[in-house]
C-alpha cells in the first residue's frame, strides 16, 4: 500500500471513530486549516506535508512522519 493510500485509510478511521491509535501508528490532531505541520525532534523539527482528503462531506489535511510513525490530521472545513 502506498502512502496516500495509507493517509486516506487512517482519515476515513479516524473521521469515522475518533480514535487516534491504529495499530503501531498513532494519530494526532492539530490546529484547523493547517496544511503543513512542525513536528518537533529535539532542537530542530521536521516539516510535515499534508494532503487534502474528504471524508462524509468534511475536508481533512494529513500527513505522516516516518519519524514518529504520526498521521497529523486538520480539519479544513
Amino acid at each position: 500500500m502506498d502512502e496516500k493510500q495509507f493517509l486516506r485509510e487512517m482519515v476515513d478511521h479516524y473521521a469515522r471513530t475518533g480514535s487516534e491509535q491504529d495499530g503501531e501508528v498513532k494519530v494526532r490532531r492539530v490546529q484547523d486549516r493547517k496544511t503543513t505541520y512542525v513536528e518537533p525532534n529535539g532542537e530542530s523539527g521536521r516539516s510535515i506535508i499534508m494532503n487534502e482528503y474528504k471524508v462524509d462531506g468534511k475536508i481533512y489535511w494529513a500527513g505522516y512522519s516516518s519519524f514518529s510513525q504520526t498521521v497529523f490530521i486538520s480539519l479544513a472545513a
